[in-house]
């Protein structure tokens, strides 16, 4: 339990420490600590939001939440979702252009434009929640991102021959979705009182539509696709999480 607690944090954050020897089974064992690490997140932004309060105007202080997270993550999902945008913008339809352009490191104009408006959005949406003063939806946004991928992972098929994010549909099993949607439920339950479901709903349902879009151009899903979902995922909880709140 341990060790696939540790790769999870692996996949999913810039933790100060690297696993040897990382086996198949060790990373689709991990997919069940998803949401765990992200309530870790969730609880560091907290508690620097409310350290901030009161120090800086919402703006800032949402400016500050949305920036911590991507240096904690080290920017890995925001990547997947710019290199996601390019293949589609410059893919011509083509799958294997579009699977060479998200291992190109390079972001073009269609990855720039979509990363920069996707990081305007979700500070826009941190910032109204910091200014009606609900903050601890800000734990549950990278908690529902981490879970809302899950099924992608384990339900369609990887688009390259190689990869690690092949083993996610290999080994990752039903009880390892169950004890991630229960560690889920628990937290947004907990968080945001009686509208979990709904929250819930949404984001899962933006992953899976992403998902199948996306299968239906590339065969299959890629690494750079997860962490789109993720950040997608993450910004459909924070606007249903500020109506919600109206």
């Amino acid at each position: 339990m341990i060790r696939s607690l540790a790769v999870a944090l692996t996949f999913l954050t810039r933790a100060p420490f690297r696993l040897e020897r990382i086996v198949d089974v060790d990373v689709g064992r991990s997919l069940a600590w998803f949401p765990v690490v992200g309530a870790a997140l969730g609880f560091l932004l907290l508690g620097m939001e409310r350290l901030l309060r009161g120090v800086l105007p919402p703006g800032l202080a949402a400016v500050s939440l949305v920036a911590t997270l991507a240096l904690l993550t080290g920017g890995l999902h925001l990547d997947g979702l710019a290199d996601v945008f390019d293949a589609l913008g410059g893919g011509r339809g083509s799958r294997e252009r579009m699977l060479a352009i998200m291992r190109d490191s390079r972001v073009g104009a269609h990855g720039a434009a979509a990363l920069a408006l996707f990081l305007i959005a979700k500070v826009l949406a941190v910032m109204d929640l910091v200014q009606k003063g609900a903050s601890w939806p800000i734990v549950g946004f990278p908690v529902v991102g981490r879970w809302a991928v899950i099924p992608l992972a384990m339900l369609f098929p990887y688009a390259r021959a190689e990869g690690l994010g092949k083993a996610f549909g290999e080994h990752g099993r039903w009880f390892h979705l169950v004890w991630a949607s229960a560690t889920t439920f628990a937290v947004v339950g907990a968080t945001c009182r009686g509208n979990a479901v709904l929250l819930l709903a949404g984001p899962l349902l933006v992953s899976l539509g992403l998902g199948l879009w996306l299968r239906q151009h590339l065969g299959g899903l890629t690494g750079d696709v997860y962490g789109a979902a993720i950040e997608l995922s993450e910004l459909t909880f924070l606007v249903m999480a500020s109506f919600t709140r109206r």
